[in-house]
């Protein structure tokens, strides 16, 4: 970020020394302060800048209200540039300000904008003094856009705003922000251009006072009803009559609509001015701001400080930006048409202005705005050249999104002769889940390097960056690995990967890294899982070498996941833990992917039943937020905490946590071996909506015919649940023996490959469905082997929640085993973690058994599949003794859809009438 650049948008613009006072306005935003939000939105020229900035001077210097003040342009679309500037805004009030979040990112893996504006918002949160924001020139954020990134960063900081904080947003048109609302809740003070208008007295002040004229209030009256009050208007006017003799002729043929009106108006302005004056406005009109060095520079002069200097006298529509009056804008409207009257007369010499100026910014180290004006000059070749060197430094910055827009604005044909250019094309496509589009660039890199000097259209290679061009098959390669590990072709990452790895010299720790991790990956994939977690801890260990710890930590989850399936919990802690001391050795700023370590040790805590030190780990890891979050993870951490509501009888809000979970998720290399769709799919047997599980298995294409493999094993998995929730919905109905048999057969499958592959994790898990696959039939004793088989895998590792989480059917069984002597330790431990009441009648370790020791279960407990709440609304309705047709006039619903209900209560109540049915549930308590 350079310091000039930087100042100038950070300074606020000085009150004019004559101004035409404003007092309504000026209370209005005195008023306003209240509230969260001043929007000044108007068109081009109506004074809002200089309104702004006279409002703040009133206030006065001794005031303990703080003021900082940032002026937008399209550059900061960006949402890490705007966040930067905005912290810099901040720091001219309070020094060291938002410090850790420009840290972070400034990092390798920077947060999320959310991450960091919590942060932000919680350092503000501290300010002992109020103050106020101005974002000037909003409007030219991704101008067009229906919602921008700012925007959404924006709105979250409106939504959680501190009492200390006053925006003021002043633009040309009203934000995507939640304006409506603002409104509603009285928090939000507007001007819009009626309010802006020039009254009849403000524009005699202005015409008469300021610009120095003297016209009659007939005269005065004429121009602002011509004029509507607009003040850029009215100015162009003042200026055009300055040293006329028939000022009321000029008032009098000032006719028309205001682009008329305007476009008369500066061609008088201009026709004015000196011919150099002239000159230097119409080829300074291609930049955004201007400097005596940088005006030199395109217009070929010498005496551009002296000019500028004249047009700040002559009150020439261009504004100060700095106190030294180093750095100038034109007035937006005035630069808007001075660049089309520029277009109009000298067309041939706008393309040169624009590669000068791209010149002097690529010389005094300001990549981004060299490449702006290369793109505007047409002057492609020298655009791709600047783009290309600019890809390691913004890569390194997280800021691929900008860098792609540039490189999309390259023609084709000229991509394809640059192999570097490409390459980096591909990996911004890559990084932005653009798999399909990057196979492209991929392929013109790889055939600009097989036909080195003579690509196949007849264009010579071109090479800017010699560095990543030493380097580029190993890098061609790599991206290989990763596109089709992401669309999962495991062997051909596989190959790719090594081929990478044989490219790059064994001490390039840092190039071998990513090459090594996603071939692990692949072998993950593959379910070689001991290989996967060597070649794993091998690249992570590379990282570490070469000081890059972000990415030596962010391998952790995948060593741990792999203990994890493979049953062995306690290597998996152990795994976290001495990262974790690692990372914490480290010390402030925490290194991205601590929030990760915590939720991995909060899993398995819960898992292993120590729910104090799984709470304590999951608020810790919040306390963090998600600036210490590894990217794309967080659909882990939903994922995680929707695991724990669903251990709370919390299936709504599980579902509510998996669907965000979806929305984060993005399609990466790391092997999506628990899709989130099954995870849903097991939720919905839970809540007791079988068909709706039903319908999963069909869109996933799942069979219990099915070869078992490794990455389609938990959807396996749940498919023997739906099917085992199927059969418990009518046990003697027609099709229910048939999904028996096809769930006790797929297990049957499923066992013998976990098995064969070390998968233990998987094998508890199994063994536990088979038990309760046995008891669903009656048949106890091969339930209780079944049961038997599963304990004594999981006792070692401390496994409590995949017992606990089957609810009572496992209690009993957990309840019989141990009147059995069976495990007496384990059985009792597990039994004193069941939540329920009814748990604490199971007889323990040692004691005896019978009907009178078998708890009294709750409906949902003792129900395989629970009544929806629409179903226990309508046998409420049964009971009282409505008929069908009076149901579904209560309750708005067709007497079709009504039968249908009757006929899941039926079922999952195991009754044949309504008689039965209301017997049954006050059995179980239901009514």
């Amino acid at each position: 970020m350079s310091t000039p650049i930087l100042a100038t948008k950070l300074y606020v613009p000085l009150p004019r020394p004559k101004v035409v006072s404003r007092p309504r306005l000026i209370a209005q935003l005195n008023e306003g302060l209240h509230g969260k939000l001043t929007l000044i939105s108007a068109p081009a020229g109506f004074g809002k800048t200089t309104l702004v900035s006279e409002w703040l001077a009133t206030l006065g210097a001794g005031s303990p209200l703080g003021r900082a003040w940032l002026s937008l342009d399209e550059g900061d679309s960006d949402p890490t540039r705007f966040l930067a500037y905005l912290i810099a805004a901040l720091q001219t009030i309070t020094a060291n300000l938002g410090e850790g979040v420009l840290a972070a990112l400034h990092s390798p893996q920077p947060p999320s904008i959310e991450a960091m504006l919590t942060t932000l918002l919680n350092e503000i949160a501290t300010s002992p003094n109020d103050f106020i924001l101005v974002l000037d020139d909003y409007h030219t954020l991704d101008a067009g856009s229906p919602l921008s990134a700012v925007d959404q960063a924006l709105a979250f900081l409106l939504d959680h705003l501190p009492p200390q904080m006053h925006l003021v947003i002043s633009t040309r048109e009203d934000p995507q922000l939640p304006l409506s609302r603002l409104r509603a809740r009285g928090q939000m003070t507007e001007l819009r251009a009626t309010d802006l208008r020039f009254t009849p007295a403000e524009a005699a002040g202005f015409l008469n006072q300021v610009m120095g004229l003297n016209l009659s209030a007939a005269e005065v009256t004429a121009l602002e009803t011509r004029t509507e009050g607009w003040i850029a208007a009215l100015q162009l006017a003042a200026l055009s009559m300055r040293g006329r003799k028939d000022v009321a002729q000029f008032v009098k043929d000032f006719t028309g609509d205001n682009r008329y009106i305007v476009d008369y108006l500066l061609e008088e302005v201009l026709r004015r001015q000196p011919e150099r004056l002239r000159n230097f406005l119409l080829q300074t009109s291609v930049l955004d701001r201007l400097s005596g060095p940088l005006c030199d520079a395109v217009t070929a002069q010498n005496d551009s400080v002296a000019l500028l200097d004249a047009l700040e006298r002559g009150n020439l529509f261009v504004v100060p930006l700095d106190d030294n009056r180093h750095w100038f804008r034109y007035h937006h409207l005035f630069a808007d048409m001075l660049a089309a009257h520029a277009l109009q007369e000298q067309p041939a010499q706008v393309p040169l202005l624009h590669q000068r100026a791209s010149a002097w910014y690529a010389a005094n180290g300001l990549p981004a705005d060299a490449i702006r004006h290369a793109l505007a000059a047409q002057d492609f070749a020298r655009a791709a050249d600047l783009v290309e060197l600019a890809w390691p430094a913004m890569d390194g910055r997280f800021q691929a999104a900008t860098w792609l827009g540039w490189a999309r604005a390259l023609p084709d044909e000229l991509v394809r002769t640059r192999p570097v250019l490409s390459t980096a094309y591909a990996w911004a496509l890559l990084n932005g889940g653009e798999l399909e589009a990057a196979e492209a660039r991929l392929r013109d890199a790889e055939q600009g390097l097989e036909s080195a000097a003579a690509p196949a259209n007849g264009a010579e290679m071109v090479v800017v960056d010699e560095v990543q061009f030493r380097t580029l098959p190993a890098s061609l390669a790599t991206a290989r690995a990763y596109q089709a590990q992401a669309r999962g072709d495991v062997s051909g990452s596989i190959q790719y990967g090594r081929r990478a790895l044989d490219l790059l010299p064994a001490h390039d720790h840092l190039r071998r890294g990513p090459a090594a991790a996603l071939l692990s990956l692949a072998h993950w994939a593959n379910g070689d899982l001991e290989e996967a977690h060597r070649m794993l801890a091998d690249a992570m260990a590379n990282f570490q070498k070469t000081g890059n710890l972000n990415f030596a930590i962010s391998g952790t989850y995948g060593l741990a996941d792999i203990r994890i399936t493979q049953g062995r919990l306690r290597e998996a802690v152990k795994t976290y833990t001495q990262v974790l001391q690692f990372v914490l050795a480290q010390g402030e700023p925490l290194l991205r992917g601590t929030a990760d370590l915590y939720w991995g040790l909060s899993e398995l805590y819960h898992e292993q039943g120590d729910t104090d030190a799984a709470t304590q780990h999951l608020l810790h890891s919040e306390a963090l937020g998600e600036q210490a979050a590894l990217p794309n993870s967080m659909h882990r951490f939903y994922r995680i905490q929707a695991r724990f509501k669903q251990a709370q009888g919390d299936l709504a809000g599980a579902l509510d946590l998996l669907d965000k979970a979806e929305r984060d998720y993005h399609r990466t290399p790391v092997p999506d071996v628990r899709p989130l769709a099954a995870w849903k799919a097991r939720v919905r047997v839970a809540e007791g909506r079988v068909r709706e599980a039903l319908r999963w298995v069909q869109e996933a294409g799942l069979s219990v015919d099915d070869e078992p493999s490794y990455l389609r094993e938990f959807e396996h998995i749940t498919l023997a649940r739906v099917l085992l929730a199927e059969y418990g919905r009518n046990p003697s109905g027609p099709t229910s023996h048939e999904a028996m048999r096809g769930a006790m057969r797929l297990l049957d499958r499923l066992l013998q490959a976990a098995e064969a592959g070390g998968r233990m994790g998987s094998v508890i898990e199994i063994r536990v469905l088979q038990a309760l696959a046995h008891q669903a039939q009656g048949q106890d004793t091969p339930a209780l082997v079944a049961l038997q088989h599963a304990l004594g895998l999981a006792e070692p590792e401390g496994y409590v929640r995949i017992f606990v989480d089957e609810g009572l059917p496992v209690a009993r069984l957990l309840s019989a085993a141990a009147a059995q002597g069976m495990m007496p330790d384990y059985t009792g431990k597990l039994l004193a973690a069941f939540a329920t009441p009814e748990a604490e009648t199971l007889p323990r370790p040692g004691g005896t058994q019978n009907k009178a020791d078998l708890p009294l279960a709750s409906p949902a407990q003792l129900l395989i599949e629970p009544l929806s709440a629409r179903e226990l609304e309508i046998l409420q309705l049964i009971a009282q003794g409505l008929s069908n047709g009076e149901i579904g006039a209560r309750l708005f619903l067709a007497l079709s859809t009504v039968k249908g209900h009757n006929q899941n209560i039926f079922a999952k109540l195991q009754v044949q009438s309504r008689t039965e049915a209301i017997a049954r549930a006050r059995e179980l308590g239901l009514l």
